[in-house]
């Protein structure tokens, strides 16, 4: 029986205007995005895609391994979500059976953790990453927990976060659901060091000393 197919797409559009040029700013002596490049590149995953309408991007993503697809204007703005990428990645390269989808702003995704998803995908229509959560929250001015009965942390549900570095599903369940998660998913857990997903300079700096202080082989 034949080994389904995996392919990795990284999204990455040159207009982001919180930290102009964020997908390739340099962390630790490397672009951003380098970081899930390489991630993937020494993974399980058959191919390694970036999705992009930058040519700079287009040039760096090319630089360290990867294949880039051009992406339409129209799905390249601020507006556009993250499954009109995927939609579009599938239409015009429809050759795989299972997709990786990872943020190039979160530059702590190792190889184990695809490797780790993509066995997980023999019984989970969809996985992610996720880290643990157990601060007590609040929306707005409304406590999401009763505040006459505060449970002890250790007491309650466990409950995690999306780290948003990555999300895997198949072709199939991307076509039908037009959504990155469906059906049963799992679960693929990494500690919270590693859930930074730069949005802004207070994330960039808090990437870049963690990168420093760490050792990137086990990537």
């Amino acid at each position: 029986m034949t080994a389904p197919k995996s392919v990795t797409l990284i999204p990455a559009r040159g207009g982001s205007k919180g930290i102009p040029k964020k997908n390739i700013v340099d962390i630790a002596g490397k672009p951003l995005i380098a970081y899930a490049i390489e991630a993937s590149i020494k993974s399980d995953s058959d191919e390694t895609w970036v999705s992009t309408e930058d040519d700079e991007i287009e040039k760096i993503a090319k630089e360290y391994g990867a294949q880039v697809i051009k992406r339409p204007e129209e799905i390249a703005t601020d507006n556009a979500t993250s499954e009109s990428v995927l939609l579009h990645f599938t239409k015009e390269v429809n050759n795989y059976d299972i997709i990786i989808f990872l943020q190039a702003t979160c530059p702590f995704i190792k190889k184990t953790d695809i490797n780790q998803s993509l066995v997980m995908m023999e019984k989970y229509d969809s996985v992610i990453s996720v880290s643990k959560f157990d601060q007590f929250l609040w929306v707005g001015s409304e406590a999401m927990y009763n505040i006459d009965n505060r449970q002890r942390r250790q007491d309650l549900d466990q409950r995690y976060v999306e780290t948003g570095s990555m999300f895997v599903t198949t072709k199939a369940s991307l076509l039908k659901s037009k959504n990155r998660i469906s059906g049963k998913v799992g679960f693929v857990e990494v500690p919270k060091w590693r859930s930074i997903d730069i949005d802004t300079y207070e994330d960039l700096e808090l990437a870049r000393k963690v990168m420093n202080s760490e050792n990137r082989s086990d990537i």
